[in-house]
């Protein structure tokens, strides 16, 4: 019976390709073994309190959006009432607000139809 030989450089070359993949399987281990270690550092502390329980809590003191000063919550509804009061009147004329829908309706649809077709109008 005829056996197949190798030669040596098959040998060499198998070798060669073994440790390549022993190399990479070693690199690829220690990575995930790094990476493994800084998920466990992400975490926040124990005694930091959940955002879920935060948003539930009922905020009875703010910041002045003035001066960042802590105000209670009645200084503070005071003072967003006179920030809300303006001495100028809110309402437009209903011509100019016509004319500000249309050109938000015109900007709309050059968003779905970008020709310009829509500047003829």
């Amino acid at each position: 019976m005829w056996r197949k030989t190798t030669s040596r450089v098959e040998l060499n070359r198998k070798l060669y390709m073994n440790f390549h993949l022993l190399k990479w399987s070693i690199f690829v281990n220690i990575i995930g073994l790094f990476l493994e270690s800084n998920l466990a550092v992400a975490l926040p502390p124990p005694e930091d309190i959940p955002e879920e329980i935060l948003r539930t809590e009922i905020v009875t003191e703010g910041r002045s959006p003035i001066d960042g000063k802590p105000l209670t919550a009645g200084e503070y509804a005071d003072i967003k009432a006179k920030l809300a009061e303006s001495p100028y009147p809110s309402e437009l004329n209903s011509k100019l607000e016509h004319i500000i829908f249309l050109l938000k309706v015109r900007k709309m649809l050059k968003t779905f139809f970008p020709l310009d077709l829509l500047d003829l109008f």
